[in-house]
């Protein structure tokens, strides 16, 4: 994202939703480094749940992380 990141409304409206609930963090980093979550199942399941940040700030719901959790079957030895 680079400098094109720090325009994008929803940056701003992250980072002051972040504020506002508290979040106190150095700030400190990479900083134009987008992160991600990923749920991989056992064996041959894969990917179960895929969510890539779009700009900085975009959280993953943790519901769907749950959910894609309890879908994980564990593998035949």
């Amino acid at each position: 994202m680079m400098l094109s990141g720090f325009f994008r409304l929803g940056v701003w409206q992250n980072f002051f939703r972040a504020w506002r609930s508290g979040y106190s963090g150095n700030l400190e980093g990479e900083g134009f480094t987008l992160g991600g979550v990923y749920v991989i199942g056992a064996g041959r399941q894969g990917i179960l749940l895929e969510h890539r940040e779009k700009e900085f700030g975009d959280k993953v719901s943790l519901p769907s992380v749950l959910e894609a959790a309890e879908k994980i079957k564990p593998q035949a030895s």
